[in-house]
């Protein structure tokens, strides 16, 4: 009998839907957040629909195994993951400091989880309950299944299968390995023997049973020699498509980490399903009282249309998580959600979002994509749009047109980034003008991360002169329709490959645009990417060519400061760089120039500082100031 309500979090609950006993009970390190855009609501309630009793912990005390146990012993299993975030980038800032907020957590507060969640929460539920199967996920455990080059520890570590001890792993987005998981531990199959499943790893003594595998250099191998890192990774993230990627396995010491391929990507038809479930939408009420929880503000008003992404920047996870084959929802899904957020009390008529990992994907790169998969070692828009590529957004078009029809609904805005690469290979401009007229709260935010060609390269960018083609039509555009609306670029200092040179390089570039960025992104190595293996290794695994890797504070400080060079407390850091780089030539008063001399400061303060000047400074001002009253 299905509920309409949150599911059980404590025993009053199970009560109320005559439950003794949960099947499974999910441990998770954020708040209980009950809307599609959580991980912990999508897995929960998917296993409610496929049949199951299910149950949430949420941000348990780790300090000891009472709220482990207050839901009892579950039938089946526990589920467990660090929430929608890894739990050391909850906590930390690139320059490993402690944040002050946690979106996830009532009323933001910080310290509700532990540090390494997945691995805390797995050897606490070890201790409440003996031979308990238990499956780890989550973004925590999907990008950290092989052996890792951890940012925090600097150094790598060991697959966090070990470390926790848990019994599977599921990697990627989980919904058809959690059911397929679910069905056989309810037919009686031991947890051991669950080894087949697309998009699991799992853990063999030796390799007899395993077929058609490719073996990665060792744990002990990649920690010792960071080539045999840089090769392992090669094909882990080659293999990582569900059609032609092979099974993997790792020896750490006497043990291997098996990795299955990935998952089939669910149809439209299975992820309108899993979108169309009764999800509460909010987060519980036992958070009211504490302020809620932040992170909803962002989701509540916004529509999930689609996953995956073909873009594979370099430094982004996705491709290790979702892959790059996109699926989307159909706009019969998308159109039954908006109408019950125009129901919500609190709806003020706008929808914040319509989109995904990328707004613009909505169908696959290619048709070859359904058959074959992806392509082992070429992407689809880097270095320049395959000709193979399907650069169309008509049906995102009408989903956008559709919505907008509502009765209720005032605005509907694309806020998930845009690739501007794949608007610029569509022929037609109808997506960028029906965008600007309709769909952009007055800014648009972009992500050109850097302008100098070596950078852009390895992060997988496209060229800079593309997007001054971009910025240009969307100008003309916006100028066509009278609308004054800005383009805010996202930027980023110390990737992999970004010297100092190239760091002035896109200095001059924003002198030249006239744009003075308030926010730059440090590069942050985080598990599963191409860019932190580049990091950690000082190779580019896909032809293992050395890649210069900016890694002192300093260095990285003066290039973030180099991005702003306008701002005052920066000086001293952008004349160091300047000089460093060679570019005195940008320390002067042509109009070229980054910065002035010290010195011409020092003169112009010194009349504040000389009392004898400091009447000459104000008799001039006084007669500058009669002045302008005598030209009124």
């Amino acid at each position: 009998m299905r509920v309409n309500d949150f599911l059980p979090i404590c025993k009053e609950d199970m009560k109320k839907r005559g439950w003794e006993q949960l099947d499974f009970i999910i441990v998770t390190g954020d708040a209980y957040v009950d809307h599609p855009s959580f991980g912990t609501a999508i897995i929960s309630r998917v296993l409610e629909d496929a049949g199951y009793k299910v149950g949430i912990i949420s941000q348990p005390n780790w300090k000891n195994t009472n709220d482990f146990k207050k839901l009892g012993r579950p039938r089946l299993g526990f589920l467990i993951n660090a929430g929608n975030l890894d739990s050391m980038v909850n906590h930390y800032s690139v320059n490993k400091k402690r944040r002050k907020q946690d979106l996830y957590a009532p009323g933001g507060k910080m310290g509700l989880r532990p540090d390494r969640a997945t691995i805390v929460y797995t050897n606490m539920v070890r201790q409440s309950y003996k031979k308990i199967p238990i499956i780890i996920g989550g973004i925590e455990a999907s990008l950290r299944r092989f052996a890792h080059y951890d940012y925090w520890n600097d150094s790598v570590r060991r697959s966090i299968l070990f470390d926790s001890e848990a019994d599977l792993l599921i990697y990627g987005m989980g919904e058809k390995q959690v059911i397929e998981i679910a069905d056989h531990l309810n037919n009686g199959l031991d947890i051991q023997y669950i080894r087949h499943i697309s998009g699991t790893c799992y853990r063999v003594d030796d390799l007899e049973e395993v077929y058609d595998y490719i073996q990665v250099p060792s744990f002990e191998k990649v920690k010792a020699e960071k080539t045999a890192y840089a090769k392992a990774f090669k094909i882990q993230y080659e293999e990582q498509d569900s059609i032609r990627g092979q099974v993997i396995a790792q020896k750490h010491k006497d043990t291997y980490i098996i990795q299955n391929p990935p998952a089939m990507p669910l149809t439209q038809v299975e992820l309108d399903r899993v979108y169309d479930l009764p999800y509460m939408r909010n987060y519980h009420p036992i958070y009211e009282k504490m302020g809620g929880v932040p992170a909803i503000k962002e989701v509540k008003y916004s529509i999930v249309s689609e996953r995956g992404c073909f873009g594979s920047c370099s430094f982004c996870a996705l491709t290790f998580h979702q892959g790059r084959v996109i699926q989307s929802r159909s706009q019969e899904s998308m159109i039954k959600e908006a109408k019950k957020i125009v129901e919500d009390k609190d709806f003020k008529g706008y929808i914040h979002d319509v989109g995904g990992p990328t707004a613009n994907f909505r169908h696959v790169a290619c048709e070859k994509q359904k058959t074959y998969g992806t392509c082992k070692n070429k992407q689809c828009l880097h270095p320049k749009p395959c000709k193979n590529l399907d650069a169309d957004h008509t049906e995102y078009l009408e989903v956008l047109r559709n919505l907008r029809k509502i009765e209720g609904v005032k605005k509907v805005f694309v806020r998930s980034g845009l690739r501007y690469d794949y608007i610029m290979a569509e022929k037609k401009d109808d997506f960028l003008k029906e965008l600007c007229e309709h769909h952009v709260s007055g800014q648009l935010k972009v992500a050109p991360e850097h302008v100098s060609p070596k950078v852009l390269g390895l992060m997988g960018k496209p060229k800079r002169e593309i997007y001054d083609r971009f910025v240009d039509k969307f100008y003309k555009i916006n100028d066509q329709l009278g609308k004054k609306q800005f383009l805010v670029p996202y930027l980023m200092s110390s990737h992999p490959g970004s010297d100092l040179s190239a760091a002035v390089e896109m200095a001059e570039y924003l002198r030249d645009i006239h744009y003075h960025p308030e926010q730059v992104q440090d590069f942050y190595p985080t598990p599963g990417t191409l860019s932190t293996c580049m990091f950690y290794t000082g190779l580019d695994p896909r032809n293992m060519k050395t890649v210069y890797v900016p890694k002192t504070r300093e260095e990285k400080t003066m290039q973030r400061a180099l991005l702003q060079y306008r701002n005052p407390k920066n000086y001293d850091l952008v004349k160091k760089a300047l000089v460093l780089a060679g570019r005195k030539d940008l320390i002067g008063h042509g109009p070229k120039c980054l910065i002035k001399p010290k010195e011409d400061k020092n003169k112009k303060d010194t009349p504040r500082k000389n009392g004898q000047k400091k009447d000459v400074w104000r008799k001039n001002k006084r007669q500058k100031n009669k002045s302008r009253k005598n030209r009124r």
